[in-house]
């Protein structure tokens, strides 16, 4: 699977989270002590909000241990709110579209899950994406493919409903035409100004999420960037946040896949 962390509230060096920390995110592409697979190797990136309004992405192959340009950028670029991730391949070739985190507009995405059979569903997949956002269509994943649907279903407007019905849809594809697990989906996606993110599964295998309140702001983690704090809660499954500088709220993310099953020819 993969590893991703989010930071909304004051300005900080993207370094303090990604490098600095006791578990930070690039100790957990290496060992990570949450979720599937210890090693996340198959590429990272990031994507930071400075006052231009769309995000900046920056993403390689490499090893997050292994890539000194992600050392220097972290160390001298600050930011109110960032996402960074690690990426354990499912299956996608190791290429820098299939680098998460993904941008369209002022957006963007990041994901840590599957849809289960994704080789056997991949093009009708792609056929859920609306017409005029497929040419962003950069990589082969159905983490960038969920987020294009989702700005098919209202992203802008709804975003959690639109995440919601997305998941929906693509679960339901993948009952129909894939194969276990169906869908296990923890995810968080930014407009620039929020960020929000979610823990589902089809089965009881939900990926792991997890927050913290600081003083100044949010961290939002696939696992504890500490041991010993006691600081981190836990996202329950079935669970979204929303978070805006040092306020969180707490929604229902329950998707119901019934709904597009019949829809599925």
């Amino acid at each position: 699977m993969c590893r991703f962390l989010a930071w909304v509230g004051a300005k900080r060096y993207l370094d303090e989270l990604v490098l600095n920390q006791e578990q930070s995110l690039v100790m957990q592409s290496r060992n990570a002590l949450i979720g599937k697979t210890p090693i996340n190797a198959d590429g990272f990136g990031l994507a930071w909000y400075s006052e231009r309004g769309t995000p900046c992405f920056y993403k390689d192959t490499n090893p997050a241990w292994s890539d000194a340009n992600l050392k220097q950028l972290t160390h001298h670029t600050q930011s109110p709110l960032f996402l960074a991730h690690v990426r354990a391949s499912t299956g996608t070739a190791t290429s820098r579209n299939n680098c998460h985190p993904f941008g369209y507009g002022k957006w963007s995405f990041m994901h840590n899950g599957q849809a289960g059979g994704h080789e056997s569903i991949r093009q009708e997949l792609d056929g859920m994406i609306p017409a005029d956002l497929y040419q962003h269509r950069l990589g082969a994943t159905e983490s960038e493919a969920i987020f294009l649907i989702a700005h098919g279903e209202g992203l802008d407007d709804d975003p959690i409903g639109a995440m919601v019905r997305a998941v929906e849809r693509v679960e339901a594809l993948s009952r129909k035409r894939g194969s276990l697990p169906y869908l296990r989906f923890a995810a968080c996606w930014s407009d620039g100004e929020r960020v929000f993110a979610a823990r589902y599964a089809s089965d009881r295998f939900a990926p792991s999420l997890h927050y913290r309140a600081c003083a100044d702001g949010i961290i939002i983690s696939s696992e504890p960037l500490d041991a010993d704090s006691g600081e981190w809660t836990e996202i329950p499954a079935n669970t979204a946040i929303e978070t805006r500088g040092k306020s969180l709220r707490l929604h229902p993310f329950e998707p119901v896949p019934q709904k597009y099953h019949a829809n599925v020819a």
